[in-house]
């Protein structure tokens, strides 16, 4: 079985895949030795991690040489978080996910809304996009942000129809995968994951429902984001801080 396909066959309602998300070789590394079963970035720290903001800042070519290093530093499969495709066109967007592919991937995250934008893009569009990343063959998990910015307390029902209603277009047009950040409603988890095509992926919330919890909720996928990496600065700043004021810092 190919990377990809062992990658796929991680994605299991109700025993979801954990990606506790990385942000260089070396952090890939260290997840690897806690014995994760896959890696996957997150653009917010791997920009993040050269002092860029994310949104597509950290250029493509810089993208790649950081994916190059990560599946290079470890066996287990590779999932890289392309942001919005790289590409202004659906024909561009092939290139650059062709282009993630030779440098050792299986899988991409790719949002349905352009950087900078706040607003989707309409379910057609973002769709021309999915079916040019999915030439590729890679495990094409296709974020969906309706959710962000949105009340699932007040609009949940109205807001998880249109949820389903683009993920059985984003699985017509070749997605594997449905990612929906920004829910942390149980219902709303429920019915997506009950009438979703595609296996659900969603975004751990500190102080939120545990692992055991979304994995009851029928969660295939559950990712860690950007709260690795922000971690980790903080916990620097923290030692840095104590250094300077005459402590012993804690390594």
């Amino acid at each position: 079985m190919d990377k990809v396909e062992e990658f796929r066959a991680l994605h299991v309602p109700g025993e979801p895949l954990i990606l506790i998300n990385i942000w260089d070789a070396g952090s890939a590394k260290a997840v690897a030795r806690a014995g994760v079963k896959a890696v996957a970035t997150g653009s917010y720290g791997v920009a993040g991690a050269q002092g860029i903001d994310d949104g597509e800042h950290f250029p493509l070519d810089a993208a790649l040489a950081n994916l190059e290093r990560i599946a290079a530093a470890t066996d287990l499969p590779v999932s890289v978080d392309m942001e919005a495709g790289y590409g202004d066109t659906p024909d561009d967007v092939a290139v650059s996910i062709e282009r993630v592919r030779a440098a050792g991937a299986c899988g991409i995250n790719m949002e349905d809304r352009m950087p900078g934008e706040s607003g989707l893009l309409s379910s057609s569009d973002y769709c021309k996009r999915v079916e040019a990343a999915a030439k590729s063959g890679l495990f094409i998990n296709a974020r969906c942000d309706v959710f962000r910015g949105q009340s699932a307390e007040t609009d949940g029902p109205t807001l998880v129809d249109e949820v389903l209603k683009r993920s059985l277009a984003y699985a017509d047009a070749g997605a594997s995968g449905l990612f929906v950040p920004f829910l942390s409603d149980k219902k709303c988890i429920a019915s997506i994951c009950e009438k979703s095509p595609l296996p659900v992926n969603i975004l751990r919330s500190k102080n939120g429902l545990t692992h055991t919890e979304l994995a009851k909720l029928g969660v295939a996928r559950i990712s860690h984001g950007h709260q690795p990496w922000a971690a980790a600065m903080a916990w620097l700043e923290v030692q840095a801080k104590k250094v300077l004021s005459g402590d012993e810092p804690d390594y």
